[in-house]
């Protein structure tokens, strides 16, 4: 890069540049000084300044998990990228950069101040997915379409917006066209929008506005019944049944299966696929409502152990306060008197008691705990048994139905291959001639040709059977598996967060003895 006083090289973002601009940017004094020869952790830092810098390229900004500011303006920065693992980044500022596209923004979904002024931008696009941005600065840059500021009404979110500097900006209809299409806007160019240029505004593009309002509600309604479907397949998902309800399935076999395709056009094997595909469609009804009524006694199951869990929990979190507040009663004076006594001896004794009162509370308190442990693991040893049953149940009531369709593609298969042999005979006798394409024809060279092509298709046909059952099964034992394995490691988290809780209490009452200022006898 040339400049003034000579070339001037671009700078890496790299570890040495990082640590320096953490600890310009740290505590100052004593404070700092102990922070630059201890060391800041990259984790801890919620706000970076990497300005003025002369960057090129966005790199190694991984470092900073919990980053919620970023200032890269005054650099020499080409491309947006490197932030995709700045995922709490609310605020972010790149202006007077060498900016030409925007992208690279997809994964700061929590951005709600985003500057891009001074740049080389002209169109505002890539965006989309910022739903929390209220503010955003894109003047001095090269927008020259008003129409594009349309874009800019799916911010429901945006309150200020800078486009100063840009040569829509010279356009005589500028701030009318804003004030009109974006309703929900406060400033532009920092300056509040009058209303009654507003009011103005909405009346000279009151049709333009109405039409599009329109499309947007048409496309707030394909979007919605989009969403819906994604909705509804996430359940089917998560039943395992997906895409069951329906001849899909049945479809699915044949997708790959070029020879089947070819065999379905011979003749009378189109009436002998619509009866396999009507029957195998049923069973894969029946396979779909089947799952989505085990997933609600799944989901029942879950939700009375949660219930019985927490009542567990609760009961006993009833039993422990009542100790703590039988020890705080029998125990409130303590520490007073111990201030005011001068007798040694009944120093020593008052203190003496008021520890045994502390470790009889400790031990009982602990022994409600080891209660409440021996319950939760009745509750749990009972809801692992159901759910064991239920997936037995579950597995058993499926294997059956996938049994049912590939016994229909043994007795279809079988079919097909008398018609094949028949078929067979006919290309021999020269029957054929006039109702055969070439490359059906090929199939019928001889017997083994036939045959083997009948076998292949149905090969593909059980392997797709197989793959579908294996999916089902395999999914519900992970299901079995992880949510055994997740219960018995929030019950393990519970017992050592209460265990370290007890301990702690018990150190702060041993603390608050400790550090009482008890008189010397004399």
């Amino acid at each position: 890069m040339s400049g003034l006083y000579g070339t001037v090289e671009p700078n890496v973002i790299d570890d040495h540049m990082l640590k320096l601009a953490v600890e310009e940017q740290g505590p100052k004094d004593e404070a700092g000084y102990i922070a630059k020869r201890e060391g800041i952790d990259f984790k801890d830092v919620t706000s970076l300044h990497l300005d003025f810098k002369n960057i090129q390229k966005i790199d190694n900004l991984w470092h900073f998990p919990i980053l919620t500011k970023l200032q890269l303006d005054n650099n020499i920065i080409e491309r947006i990228e490197g932030l995709d693992t700045l995922v709490n980044l609310t605020w972010l500022d790149l202006s007077f950069n060498n900016i030409e596209v925007i992208s690279g923004l997809d994964a700061l979904t929590k951005l709600e101040d985003l500057s891009l002024y001074n740049n080389r931008i002209s169109v505002i696009e890539n965006i989309g997915h910022l739903k929390n941005l209220q503010v955003l600065s894109l003047g001095n840059n090269n927008l020259s379409s008003l129409e594009n500021l349309i874009y800019l009404r799916r911010f429901k979110a945006l309150r200020s917006l800078s486009l100063n500097g840009n040569p829509l900006s010279e356009d005589e209809q500028y701030k009318m066209f804003i004030a009109a299409h974006l309703p929900d806007l406060v400033y532009l160019d920092f300056r509040l929008l009058d209303e009654n240029i507003r009011e103005i505004a909405n009346v000279k593009f009151q049709y333009s506005i109405e039409e599009l309002s329109q499309n947007e509600k048409l496309e707030q309604i394909k979007q919605d019944k989009e969403e819906e479907k994604r909705r509804e397949l996430d359940s089917h998902k998560a039943a395992y049944v997906e895409f069951l309800n329906g001849p899909f399935f049945f479809e699915s076999i044949y997708a790959e299966d070029v020879e089947g395709l070819k065999i379905a056009s011979l003749p009378g094997v189109a009436e002998l696929m619509d009866l396999y595909r009507t029957k195998c469609t049923a069973v894969c009804q029946a396979i779909f409502d089947y799952g989505i009524k085990h997933r609600g006694v799944r989901m029942a199951e879950e939700a009375i152990f949660n219930e019985c869990l927490q009542e567990a929990v609760c009961e006993n979190q009833t039993m422990g306060v009542k100790k703590i507040k039988e020890f705080e009663e029998n125990n409130s004076e303590v520490l007073n008197e111990l201030t005011q006594i001068t007798d040694q001896q009944k120093i020593d004794d008052t203190i003496f008691q008021y520890n045994k009162d502390i470790s009889q509370l400790s031990e009982s308190l602990l022994a409600l705990e080891l209660l409440l442990v021996k319950q939760i693991e009745d509750i749990t040893k009972d809801y692992e048994r159901n759910i064991t049953d239920m997936t037995s149940t579950f597995l058993e009531t499926i294997q059956g139905f996938m049994t049912q369709i590939r016994d229909m593609e043994n007795e279809h298969h079988e079919k097909l291959q008398e018609i094949g042999i028949n078929l067979l005979e006919r290309v021999i006798k020269g029957e054929m001639d006039e109702d055969m394409a070439d490359d059906l024809r090929a199939l019928f060279a001889d017997k083994d040709t036939i045959m083997n092509a009948l076998s292949s298709s149905h090969e593909i046909h059980l392997l797709k059977i197989d793959n579908r059952e294996d999916d089902i099964v395999t999914k519900i034992n992970n299901w079995s598996t992880s949510l055994s394995t997740k219960v018995h490691k929030d019950e393990l988290l519970r017992n050592r967060k209460r265990v370290a809780e007890i301990n702690k209490f018990m150190d702060h009452l041993h603390d608050e003895l400790d550090n009482l200022e008890i008189h010397d006898q004399i």
